[in-house]
């Protein structure tokens, strides 16, 4: 069995129903991943959420609806006197979303910081796959990133995958440059990337996916996914690049956590044995499926399966899998 870690921070999601009326849910692209990755994996693999929380009722309200879907609990943090975050959603005529967002100085801004617990980080490198994102850099102090880099380290001197998603949030940051150094500084420590096409202009300035998968060859990238929305994505290695299109949906709904989902798809893709090209599909049909409901979080019963019934070997080998106990 796959043990999977996802690290960042999970808030309190109010999802406008109209002009006044929202509804309640808890949600973060790292915690969206996890959700999904859960989800679809099975009996295949666990995951586990590392995150820090606060002492009021949402917080304990995060941790229940992580445990009720599976994910295991153990590098969540208390922090006392502290809060969640909580983020605010409008979604326009186009399915489009639009976020405010309240989090200075929630629980999960301490992650890494002072009071952190040294055992878990010889408990994070145990894993065989760690994930996260530029939001989880986004929301640490710089001293905490430098812990988090010794961290990446050891995962990967044990054996395990880093995955990252170059999630670029211009508001989070002091400035572009800051974001650009914490990111390449992951990215030297990546074994799979997962951006989105815009973002990484947006934060870079090239002019196409395919300058983008040149600079993360550079940086020691194994292999990943460009999103590119409703374009096609671009699925690479090493040394090939595939365009793979996606199955456009009639209406968008609600676009929120359509790259988180398509990212939890692809990993389960590839860990239960599909090839590069098909695990770009799953996460184009996971995507699809998200953006037609609203909210970042879909029921279960809405999720395509991960990998095709047939598999057609035209990329490199999907991950080994680590045997425990």
């Amino acid at each position: 069995m796959t043990r999977i870690l996802a690290i960042g921070e999970a808030m309190v999601e109010l999802t406008h129903q109209g002009p006044t009326a929202l509804s309640l849910s808890y949600a973060g692209d790292t915690a969206n991943t996890a959700v999904y990755l859960r989800r679809l994996l099975g009996s295949t693999g666990s995951v586990d959420y590392a995150t820090a929380v606060g002492d009021d009722p949402y917080s304990e309200g995060l941790v229940e609806r992580l445990a009720e879907e599976g994910l295991g609990t153990r590098l969540v943090w208390r922090r006392i006197g502290r809060r969640l975050g909580l983020y605010l959603v409008r979604t326009d005529d186009t399915g489009e979303r639009h976020f405010v967002y309240y989090r200075a100085g929630s629980a999960a801004t301490g992650l890494f910081g002072p009071g952190h617990d040294p055992g878990a980080d010889a408990a994070i490198a145990s894993y065989d796959m760690v994930y996260l994102s530029l939001i989880t850099l986004q929301i640490l102090t710089p001293v905490a990133r430098a812990r988090l880099w010794d961290v990446l380290d050891n995962v990967r001197a044990h054996g395990g995958r880093v995955v990252f998603d170059g999630n670029y949030r211009p508001t989070g940051w002091p400035n572009a440059r800051q974001a650009r150094i914490a990111a390449e500084a992951a990215l030297r420590r990546t074994d799979v990337a997962l951006p989105t096409w815009s973002d990484e202009q947006a934060l870079f300035g090239e002019h196409s996916p395919d300058d983008c998968i040149d600079r993360l060859r550079a940086l020691g990238v194994a292999e990943g996914v460009v999103k590119n929305g409703p374009a096609p994505c671009v699925a690479f290695t090493a040394t090939d690049a595939y365009h793979v299109a996606p199955t456009l949906v009639a209406r968008v709904v609600d676009t929120t956590a359509a790259g988180d989902a398509f990212n939890a798809a692809f990993l389960a893709a590839r860990l239960q044995g599909a090839s590069l090209v098909e695990a770009a599909r799953a996460g184009h049909r996971l995507a699809g499926n998200v953006i037609q409901h609203p909210g970042a979080i879909v029921p279960t019963a809405l999720l395509p399966p991960a990998v095709p019934a047939t598999r057609h070997i035209d990329s490199g080998p999907s991950y080994p899998r680590t045997i425990h106990g």
